[in-house]
């Protein structure tokens, strides 16, 4: 059933290419089917669902969709702009900056992503350049902070290199913060360079969009906002990055609660935050995420890994390493897959692979298959693009994400294996 579970997901995907398939609904149905010929639950199947982001998405969807309604939102996308001079290669720089800030003061991956994807894919529609350039840079400056001393991913690095007597030397922590910072710096790079030259990054100056946008997109039924509401707006927003970054609090849950907020004093039009929430985003990505699920549940991954193993150095050992994290984190938890996988790196240290190395391209394998709609970040970040965007960014981030797969261990191996 492992093996059954691999060939339905490549299935499902490849019949995206028929017209009028919907890849969501019909993940759930594979779902139901395969759970039934596996002889799990269907309340089992069901607890897959992931109900976390379907929290995440809606909260934060709708309070952004209510700053967009009273033109909160298109003031601060102008302020940003003004902020990097209407420079236009600039603009993208703007939520990688943000990203890393984020995460390397200790944010979650999820909540930075939460606070970052709106930001990066509104500049992009505003500003005309490529979502996919926006989407790969916001999530690359989370991923470049993501190994700080404060962070998460560099907690569990020393607390576990630690706790497996990996001999992490005191300056290890450093080192995995500049590893990550480098490894951003360098996509960041060369993704600006790459969308320059095709043109998906525009040269030379941008302006401020001409009146039409902002506060005349507000509908009928809701009442202009003025300065008042924009404050009152961007003190809830602000209320919802403090909450979540300094106190850990739900951002999903934060965010829903200021929309309501909000809904009710600015006395917005009966479902106009509603309508505005990805509905179609949120059955996608929720429709994958329970049949990765039980993929799980019956093992397919570990199949997967077993298809990696081989015997060789303990160096060549650790790359096929970083290749069984890249292949599982794809669609499954990053984190919850780098903290499984160190307990397998003392017998490579002890063989005379690097453990600061180790670490550091093992994470990186990690983390860098994650810009993929096949889990919560590829959902926000469809979930903040325009409608008449997301099919094509779907595809777009898919095939992102599989070539990172092939390309992202080999190179997290080859740039820091040694360190």
């Amino acid at each position: 059933m492992a093996v059954a579970s691999i060939i339905v997901l490549v299935a499902l995907f490849a019949a995206t290419l028929l017209p009028r398939f919907d890849l969501g609904s019909a993940a759930l149905a594979a779902a139901f089917l395969l759970g039934l010929a596996a002889g799990v639950p269907t309340d089992e199947v069901t607890g897959f669902f992931p109900a976390d982001f379907f929290v995440l998405i809606v909260g934060v969807t709708a309070l952004f969709a209510v700053a967009h309604l009273n033109g909160t939102l298109d003031w601060l996308l102008d302020l940003l702009l003004r902020l990097v001079g209407g420079r236009a290669v600039l603009v993208p720089l703007v939520p990688f900056v943000i990203g890393a800030v984020l995460t390397a003061v200790g944010t979650l991956p999820a909540a930075a992503t939460a606070i970052v994807a709106p930001i990066a894919l509104g500049l992009a529609a505003r500003y005309r350049y490529s979502p996919l350039v926006a989407a790969v840079l916001g999530v690359t400056g989370i991923i470049s902070g993501l190994l700080s001393p404060l962070a998460v991913y560099g907690v569990s690095a020393r607390g576990q290199g630690d706790k497996l007597g990996l001999g992490l030397p005191s300056s290890a922590p450093v080192s995995f913060l500049l590893g990550g910072l480098l490894t951003g710096v360098v996509v960041c790079v060369v993704c600006l360079v790459i969308g320059v030259g095709t043109g998906a990054v525009p040269r030379g100056r941008v302006t401020t969009p001409a009146a039409g946008r902002g506060l005349s997109d507000v509908d009928s039924e809701t009442p202009a906002a003025g300065m008042g509401a924009r404050a009152l707006t961007l003190a809830c927003m602000l209320a919802v990055v403090v909450l979540s970054v300094g106190f850990d609090m739900n951002v999903g849950y934060l965010g829903l609660t200021a929309a309501v907020l909000l809904q009710l004093v600015l006395k917005l039009a009966p479902g106009a935050v509603v309508s505005k929430i990805p509905w179609g985003v949120v059955l996608l990505i929720g429709g994958l995420l329970t049949y990765v699920g039980l993929m799980q549940h019956l093992g397919a991954f570990e199949k997967i890994s077993d298809l990696l193993r081989i015997e060789g150095s303990p160096s060549l050992s650790l790359l096929v390493l970083c290749y069984i994290a890249g292949v599982t984190s794809f669609a499954a938890s990053s984190i919850a897959v780098f903290v499984t996988t160190m307990p397998l790196l003392p017998t490579l240290v002890a063989d005379g692979v690097s453990p600061v190395g180790a670490v550091l391209a093992l994470a990186l394998a990690s983390i860098l298959v994650d810009i993929n709609p096949l889990g919560i970040t590829g959902g926000l970040i469809l979930g903040a693009a325009e409608p008449s965007a997301r099919p094509r960014l779907f595809r777009q981030l898919l095939t992102y994400g599989l070539i990172s797969i092939v390309v992202a261990p080999p190179i997290a191996w080859l740039a820091f294996g040694w360190w």
